[in-house]
């Protein structure tokens, strides 16, 4: 008989099928009508036993060294299970030999098991043995299937083919010499196209049947692979492929179509959901590629595990991101050896380690600085103890003399590495990723980067660990700048806004990946808390359904606490400077701050420095554009002028929309009180007029604004005049004070008949004098052609008088009162924050 050749090559497919993949009857079907449709010439497929069987033989074994008695039923259970799927699958000669096959197989176990029972022992021999029955099971049943649907196909027991030698460390080296001439015998006597083989058993050299440990049916596809010179190996699971990042952390996380043997090694070594590092090394040889992909969805076309392409900084792939994934370490702890007698002594770092080496523990990243002063590395937490006790007894004497200072745990750390192959040939990776850290406000314990560049990682807070993957994965792969809001007074001002997000929020998510959820709304007495988000078409009815008593601590914490989300905005549409107060605090922690309320801006001057200041040293935003003119652009005007270099002269304004309004109607035979009556009917005045006539409100921007452009000025030393009469100063209620009002018209009809007579107009105005470092409130008169005289409605008029606008002053006017303006400023607020945080402009 002539001997038959292995044909090796590109007309081999490998596909791996795990546990949940032959779970029940229907899915073994299901995994051969897949062999089936593959239309490959030649076909090896790989099959772990059906899912839990592992876990349950393991079990009989744990059961018997115990000597409980209750293996034995457990044992009539594994028959059982295997029994039943095979009536359901098999029928004829097929079904009567594998029930033989399996009465004879448990019968050897049930022998083997009462031996571990009565030595109260279990050699690795008969567990090896033990486990490795799933996979002869499955294998024999889909076998028969598949050759059920007329394709000619043998099963193989891969002990009789995969030799590997025992390493340390629960591990195993295939031997490809050996297991390739196995092989070539194996398929002399059984030639055959299409091939089920099982997966995780193997022989050692000496023809003892083992296993190749932790996901060892992988690690069977991938030498087979090999073995076959196969033109894929296809990894059926059931999920679509490898994630950007965990999915259940990170809800935008996308699948990757491709990943390189690197990045997909760095990211299983960092706890991502991949193949298992040792499963890549057999395919890597060859350049065969690894397909993951989904049983249950064959829809999704996978990921490719490959080498990269030539041409991939070229054409299309520069829109991708130069990072492919990001992966987490829970539950580490940082040991920091440090002391000024490391520098320069050999062999410091060797014993350091050798120390490590003694307790068994597993160090997973070093960090040394160059000046040798330290040593920083990452271990799990439940082994930091071991690892600081055996260096605190080793370097016992050094400590003692002060040569090292000392061996210090930082505990409750998590790792956070960022993986892609082409962060080496993109400049300004690092950048991104820990201005996008400091963005979120997260701190950064250690920091460790390979010359390759295939991987940086970071340790931070346990606590900050989610916050940390959301933030960098939409830093990198745009997926939605998410802020979480609280919303302060939902008065007139906050409910406004509050219906303009409701409003925008869907183009905002949509076409700028902008997403603001409103995580909580709380007035003096009442608050509403979320935890995914308001819904803002009802937020007035869930406010009364379900509002709780108000809170400032509680609240604050609620819509911070949030992990899931990086950024957190409050928005104080109050005018309480009690809120106020808190802004210090909030940005300290974080938390970026929007508000309309001039109290903390205009406030003491010592306070308004220290937030300012703060505001400069952190990467946390305080924004106030709407406290001096509702939407008009006037801070930052002022910014943009200062920013690039203008000097500031003068600020010259009509900055009250309702006195605006009040002195544009003053004119002729008018009476001021009627016009003030007509201001207050139609809600331009406050409910009281006075606290508009007081001129207090203007005082307040003419503050904020002079100390915008460096003027440290207190509101009790600017000059105010009021325009309420001083004997009404006191009167008890508004209406009093309405009533008695006529009887001061004179005063101002005197004033208006003189301007008017001059061709003059009165107009109440704020000033900042920046070069005599002063401001002022008071009624002044314009000529009629001056633009403050030309005025309508409640608009408002700032004049800016600067070196390079010294003779025609910069004016910005528009309406500078009311509920839709002002929120609309705060909204522009909001979404400027967005902006500084990464959403794509």
């Amino acid at each position: 008989m002539e001997k038959v050749q292995l044909p090796k090559g590109d007309n081999w497919s490998v596909h791996k099928f795990g546990g949940t993949c032959v779970g029940t009857s229907e899915r073994i079907k299901n995994v051969a009508e897949i062999i089936v449709k593959d239309d490959s010439e030649r076909k090896l497929v790989v099959v772990s036993a059906m899912s839990k069987m592992t876990d349950m033989m393991y079990d009989l074994i744990y059961k018997a060294q115990s000597r409980d008695d209750s293996y034995i039923s457990a044992v009539d259970a594994v028959l059982e299970k295997h029994r039943l799927t095979a009536l359901d699958l098999l029928d004829g000669d097929d079904l009567a030999s594998f029930l033989s096959r399996l009465h004879h197989d448990i019968n050897e176990i049930k022998e083997m098991l009462r031996a571990i029972y009565i030595a109260g022992h279990a050699s690795e021999l008969f567990s090896d043995i033990i486990v490795g029955h799933g996979e002869l099971w499955s294998a024999q049943m889909l076998s028969s299937v598949v050759r059920k649907k007329g394709i000619d196909c043998k099963w193989m027991d891969t002990r009789d083919v995969l030799i590997v030698n025992p390493t340390s460390a629960n591990q195993v080296d295939p031997d490809f010499v050996e297991s390739e001439m196995r092989l070539e015998k194996w398929f002399f006597q059984n030639p055959s196209k299409t091939i089920v083989a099982t997966g995780f058993i193997a022989s050692t050299p000496q023809n003892i049947p083992t296993t190749l440990k932790r996901d060892g049916s992988d690690f069977s596809a991938a030498i087979m692979g090999a073995l076959f010179r196969a033109r894929q190996v296809t990894i059926w699971t059931d999920v679509d492929g490898v994630y950007s990042a965990d999915p259940r952390k990170v809800t935008e996380a996308v699948i990757l179509n491709q990943l390189s043997y690197q990045e997909a090694w760095e990211m299983s070594y960092f706890g991502a959901n991949v193949l298992h590092p040792r499963t890549i090394i057999p395919v890597m040889q060859y350049g065969i590629p690894i397909v993951i992909r989904n049983i249950f969805n064959l829809s999704a076309p996978g990921t490719m595990i490959c080498r990269p392409s030539v041409d991939e900084n070229e054409g299309n792939q520069r829109l991708e991101s130069p990072v492919k994934g990001f992966a987490t370490i829970d539950n580490v702890a940082l040991i920091n050896v440090e002391g000024t007698g490391m520098a320069g002594v050999p062999g410091t770092a060797s014993a350091i380690f050798s120390a490590v080496k003694d307790v068994g523990a597993n160090v997973i990243m070093i960090s040394q600085a160059s000046s040798e002063h330290s040593v920083c590395f990452a271990v799990p937490e439940k082994e930091v103890e071991a690892v600081a006790e055996a260096l605190q007894s080793r370097f016992r004497q050094a400590l003692d003399a002060g040569r090292l200072s000392q061996v210090a745990v930082v505990p409750n750390c998590s790792i956070l590495a960022t993986v892609g192959q082409r962060m080496a040939s993109t400049p300004g990776v690092s950048a991104s990723l820990f201005s996008a850290l400091a963005k979120a406000n997260i701190n950064i314990r250690a920091i460790a980067q390979g010359c390759s560049e295939y991987n940086i990682t970071v340790v931070v807070k346990r606590e900050d660990c989610i916050r940390a993957l959301k933030a960098v994965h939409s830093r990198f792969y745009l997926s939605r700048t998410t802020i979480a809001m609280g919303i302060i007074g939902p008065g007139l001002i906050g409910g406004t806004l509050l219906d303009q997000l409701r409003d925008q929020a869907a183009v905002l998510k949509e076409d700028f990946n902008i997403d603001l959820r409103v995580m909580g709304i709380t007035g003096s007495r009442t608050m509403l808390l979320s935890d995914s988000g308001i819904d803002l078409s009802r937020w007035r009815e869930l406010i009364k359904e379900k509002g709780e008593v108000g809170d400032m601590h509680k609240f604050v914490n609620h819509v911070h606490g949030n992990h899931f989300i990086p950024n957190t905005a409050l928005v104080d549409c109050t005018a309480d400077s009690n809120v106020a107060s808190h802004y210090h605090e909030w940005l300290r922690k974080g938390i970026h701050v929007i508000t309309p309320n001039k109290k903390a801006n205009s406030g003491p001057l010592d306070q308004y420095l220290k937030l300012r200041a703060l505001q400069r040293q952190s990467y946390t935003h305080y924004f106030y554009e709407a406290t001096v003119g509702a939407g008009l652009p006037i801070i930052s005007t002022l910014r943009g002028l200062l920013e690039t270099g203008d000097k500031i002269l003068r600020i010259e304004g009509i900055f009250s929309g309702t006195l605006s309004y009040i002195f544009n109607n003053f004119k002729g035979t008018r009476r001021f009180s009627e016009v003030v009556m007509e201001a207050k009917q139609a809600g331009y005045t406050e409910p009281d007029p006075r606290d508009d006539l007081s001129g207090t409100d203007v005082a307040r921007k003419v503050i904020i604004l002079a100390r915008e452009s460096g003027l440290k000025l207190e509101l009790a030393d600017t000059p105010v005049q009021s325009l309420v009469p001083e004997p009404l100063r006191a009167t008890a209620s508004a209406d009093e004070f309405m009533q008695q009002l006529p009887q001061y018209d004179i005063d101002l009809a005197k004033q208006l008949q003189d301007a008017e007579d001059a061709g003059e107009v009165l107009r109440y105005v704020g000033v900042v004098d920046v070069v005599n470092k002063k401001g002022l409130v008071e009624l002044r008169r314009y000529k009629n052609d001056h633009p403050f005289a030309q005025l309508s409605g409640s608009d408002n008029i700032i004049a800016f008088t600067t070196a390079r606008y010294k003779n025609q002053p910069l004016i910005v006017r528009g309406p500078g009162a009311g509920a839709q303006v002002t929120a609309g400023g705060i909204f522009s607020d909001v979404l400027r924050l967005a902006s500084y945080l990464g959403a794509p402009s």
